[in-house]
């Protein structure tokens, strides 16, 4: 098995890097999205913290690892206990369906490497 910690690590390096190459096309229209989606999770009539609650759910329902990765430290830094993240987790699996659960214990995963940090 993977240790979580260093999964986690390869993805904070790797999303930094790739996110660095893309924004290098210097293309106006990915530049704009990527600007779209910063502001998108900025305090509003909900805060921000919400709003990556939502993202984690979205994420998880979309089933897409990394966005699931993304969602839970950002969830994390804004102060949700895993007992929030994990009943939000709950509306994502009841929404998505059984279809969810290997990304279900992917969030756990990655729960527990945000444990051993002392994030969550």
């Amino acid at each position: 098995m993977t240790d979580p910690r260093n999964a986690l690590d390869q993805f904070r390096e790797n999303r930094s890097q790739m996110n660095q190459k893309v924004l290098d096309l210097d293309h106006l229209g990915i530049k704009r999205f990527f600007n779209l989606d910063t502001t998108t999770y900025k305090d509003g009539a909900l805060p921000s913290g919400t709003k990556e609650l939502l993202g984690l759910v979205a994420s998880a329902v979309l089933r897409c690892n990394d966005c699931i990765d993304y969602h839970l430290e950002q969830c994390a830094a804004s102060g949700f206990s895993k007992e929030e993240i994990t009943d939000a987790m709950n509306v994502a699996l009841v929404v998505g369906g059984s279809i969810m659960i290997p990304h279900l214990r992917h969030a756990v995963q990655t729960m527990e490497a945000l444990e051993e940090e002392g994030i969550l």
